[in-house]
């Protein structure tokens, strides 16, 4: 494995690293058959193009149980090395209420339906942005 500094010399991403020209619709459909394949329910998509620019998509999945969130979320992060998407950052694993999943171009987030229900991030970001103010 080379260092971190020649990768940066190069304008490379180190081993281990997600490509930069990732295709973040690639990376949607493996985040989506894999929680398909985990059993994961409620599955919903949101578009986040347009509205920020941490992420094109985010996924919101239930798990029934804190055993059933952690083993859904510990599959998509083994699938998301398998498939080069190496290091996600993954959040939540220790409680598993809520386990966040930053793949970078797709954000991934598995709840507990109560704790879904409470933050209901479907409503805060399927919003669309409110119109700027005209300056004339």
């Amino acid at each position: 494995m080379r260092p971190l500094r020649e990768g940066a010399q190069r304008g490379t991403p180190p081993s281990g690293f997600a490509p930069f020209s990732a295709d973040p619709n690639r990376l949607l459909k493996i985040v989506l058959d894999t929680l398909d394949a985990a059993k994961a329910e409620d599955v919903a998509t949101v578009d986040l193009k347009g509205k920020t620019s941490i992420s094109d998509h985010m996924v919101i999945a239930s798990g029934r149980s804190q055993r059933h969130v952690g083993a859904v979320a510990d599959q998509l992060a083994k699938k998301l090395k398998e498939e080069g998407f190496g290091r996600a950052r993954v959040e939540g694993m220790r409680q598993c209420d809520w386990v966040l999943i930053d793949a970078g171009d797709v954000i991934v987030h598995i709840f507990r339906p109560e704790v879904r229900e409470f933050y209901n991030l479907e409503k805060m970001w399927s919003a669309d942005r409110p119109m700027e103010r005209m300056v004339i």
